[in-house]
């Protein structure tokens, strides 16, 4: 794929693209948001470094994708709900988002993609890792295409979110309410195909997805394990390492990411704008 206005440099054979030659500060014209929405789409995933961005023009540079997200657990950024501040101090010991997961599908209609910017970035550590769930439903065999292909899933916030979740754990400075005992599951396709590029991925991730729909838990966890495990395969990642101005945006219809917990005695300092996407399909 040729782009105009920007050089684009894979960072693996699975996913991801580091983008050179844009300035998500300043005011983009449309000749280059269609050049890094086509890499979007492209690569699933995409990089950028050396960013000086205001919480004004995050937000403006996600506004270009669709409306925002404000997250109905997370506080957000004085001033600017629609900005999560996804902080670790030296003394936490949890991290936010350490687990394989895809951003609000326990949301009726799932967020479209994720917006990710570095503030301050621990010494080492701290990287993120992204997975294809292209990749993840395009290696099944056929048999087990045919199976998923009809099968639907409830995702909810109810264990991540709850008093017991991982997410809903006490941070420093980090202001997460845990989820009610009546929070809603939404049930989406276990195979969806993608509203824009309409390749089909893999739709089930261990921090959101209950079961299957008409199932036990009991009777959906071995098939559930096996596609979590399938997903996360390492031919199917690639890996960020974060330096301070920094920018991950990634496609959370056909991808999966986990942030890992490996800079104990540092802080790390986030910022994520999240767009909100649609029914899946």
């Amino acid at each position: 794929m040729s782009y105009k206005t920007i050089d684009v440099k894979p960072v693996s054979g699975a996913l991801g693209a580091e983008i050179f030659g844009a300035d998500l500060g300043a005011d983009l014209d449309n000749e280059t948001f269609d050049d890094i929405h086509q890499a979007f789409l492209d690569h699933q995933v995409i990089f950028f470094r050396d960013q000086n961005l205001t919480p004004e023009k995050h937000k403006e540079f996600g506004r270009r994708f669709g409306s925002l997200n404000i997250h109905p657990y997370v506080k957000g950024m004085d001033g600017h709900p629609e900005i999560m501040e996804i902080i670790k101090e030296p003394e936490d010991k949890l991290n936010f988002g350490g687990g394989w997961h895809s951003d609000m599908s326990f949301q009726k209609e799932p967020a479209l993609g994720s917006i990710l910017y570095g503030i301050d970035i621990p010494p080492y550590g701290g990287d993120t890792l992204f997975a294809s769930q292209y990749r993840a439903y395009e290696t099944l065999s056929d048999g087990m295409k045919k199976l998923l292909d009809g099968l639907t899933a409830l995702h909810t916030a109810k264990a991540e979110y709850g008093r017991a979740g991982n997410s809903a754990q006490k941070r420093s400075a980090m202001d997460v309410k845990n989820a009610e005992e009546d929070v809603p599951a939404y049930e989406h396709p276990v195979v969806r195909t993608h509203p824009e590029t309409g390749r089909k991925a893999l739709y089930v991730n261990p921090a959101f997805t209950e079961r299957f729909s008409g199932m036990t838990r009991a009777e959906s966890k071995p098939l559930l394990e096996f596609l979590y495990a399938h997903a996360t395969r390492e031919e199917f990642t690639c890996r960020f390492r974060w330096q301070k101005g920094s920018l991950a945006f990634w496609d959370n219809r056909c991808v999966q990411h986990f942030a890992l917990n490996d800079y104990h005695g540092h802080r790390r300092h986030m910022r994520r704008v999240t767009v909100n996407g649609d029914l899946p399909r």
